[in-house]
Formats: C-alpha cells, sequence, structure tokens
C-alpha cells in the first residue's frame, strides 16, 4: 500500500498527517508532497514541534506534486476539496485514487461523493472529447475561451454539488501559534486512525 497525501505547500499539513500515518502503519509507503511546494524546505517548526509532543520524530523535505508521485501512489488523500479539485483538474487519468482525506475515512454523504465523483468524470470526458474534436482548428486562446463554454454548465452543476455536501476540509495551521497546530494535528490524528483501520480492514480482505 502506498498513500499520497497533498496539501499547499508541503510544510504543515500533509507531513503531519504522513508522519500520523507512518507512526501507526510502519509497515506500509508513505509520501507527502505540496501543489504549490518548492523542493527540499523542511517542515514548519511548529509542525515539528506538535508531532514531538506525541512522541514523533520526523525528518522531511518539502516536493511538488508530480506525475511520477501520482503514479507512485495507490492512494491520494488531499487535505481540502479545492487540493482534490486542482489535482483532479491537471492530472484526470488518477480521478479514481484522489480523495479529500476526511471523505475518505466518513461514512456520510456517501451517495453525493458518489455524484460528485460521476460528475468529474463526465467533465473529463467532455473536455477530452472537445479538445480532440477542436485542436487541429482553433488556436489555443480560442480553443481554451471556447471549452470554459462549454464546461460551464457542467462546472456550475459540479459546484452545486459540493455545497450540498459536509465541510471536508482539514483546516490549515499555517501562520497561526503552537496552540493552532496542536487544534490541527489533533483533528487529523482523529481522521489517519479512522484511515489506518480502514487500510487494515481492506488489507486483511485481500490477504484472505
Amino acid at each position: 500500500m502506498k498513500v499520497l497525501f497533498v496539501c499547499t505547500g508541503n510544510t504543515c499539513r500533509s507531513p503531519m498527517a504522513e508522519a500520523l500515518l507512518q507512526n501507526k502503519m510502519p509497515h506500509i509507503h508513505v509520501k507527502s508532497a505540496g501543489l504549490f511546494a518548492s523542493k527540499g524546505n523542511r517542515a514548519n517548526d511548529h509542525s515539528l514541534t506538535v508531532l514531538q509532543e506525541r512522541d514523533i520524530t520526523f525528518s522531511h523535505q518539502s516536493q511538488p506534486v508530480t506525475d511520477k508521485l501520482l503514479q507512485w501512489a495507490d492512494l491520494v488523500l488531499t487535505m481540502t476539496i479545492q487540493h482534490k479539485q486542482m489535482l483532479i483538474l491537471e492530472y484526470p487519468h488518477a480521478l479514481d485514487k484522489i480523495y479529500t482525506l476526511k471523505e475518505y475515512t466518513s461514512s456520510e454523504n456517501e451517495r453525493q461523493w458518489g455524484n460528485l465523483h460521476k460528475a468529474y468524470a463526465n467533465l473529463e470526458k467532455k473536455r477530452s472529447s472537445f479538445i480532440r474534436e477542436h485542436e487541429l482548428t482553433l488556436d489555443q486562446a480560442t480553443l481554451e475561451k471556447k471549452l470554459s463554454e462549454h464546461l460551464a454548465t457542467d462546472i456550475h452543476h459540479l459546484r452545486q454539488i459540493e455545497l450540498m455536501l459536509n465541510h471536508y476540509d482539514i483546516s490549515d495551521p499555517f501562520g497561526g501559534d503552537i496552540d493552532v497546530y496542536r487544534q490541527t494535528i489533533a483533528e487529523l490524528d482523529e481522521h489517519v486512525e479512522h484511515l489506518r483501520f480502514k487500510l487494515t480492514k481492506q488489507m486483511e480482505e485481500e490477504e484472505s
């Protein structure tokens, strides 16, 4: 099992999630990355402190999300719905394994999440079809404008589904004091524990 956590800068939330899951499940492979991360930055000092308070020592260097990382992962878990949206739009081939952490570990709103997943798949199918049909006859700027108009209704439909969902974001502690980081790691730990239980059950079923 290979799990990739994704946040924005890969210095706060996703490294903490990575460290928590690796501590709970040392036999699986866990990595983290950021949509706008630069390469080689250490984790935020407060992130390391709240991990140490839980007796977890963690060495980390930030890295950006790449197609290679997404190909490596069996499961990609983002910190927010926006992170998920951006990943799916940029890497539609990875659609089936990208979830928010809270979405993947919660049983609430399963029908709506199914509808959202289907809507994303339909959007990508429609987008790809339009590009194939028009990429040889339209210049890039015109193609992008026409594509945006073509997909406007579908994107509006996606936003309406998202509005019907519960709040599935992990709060960003960046810029906060140590107590804010303690709140975030407590929130993460709750959902990572649910994740540990779910992954353990999945692996046991696969082995039986």
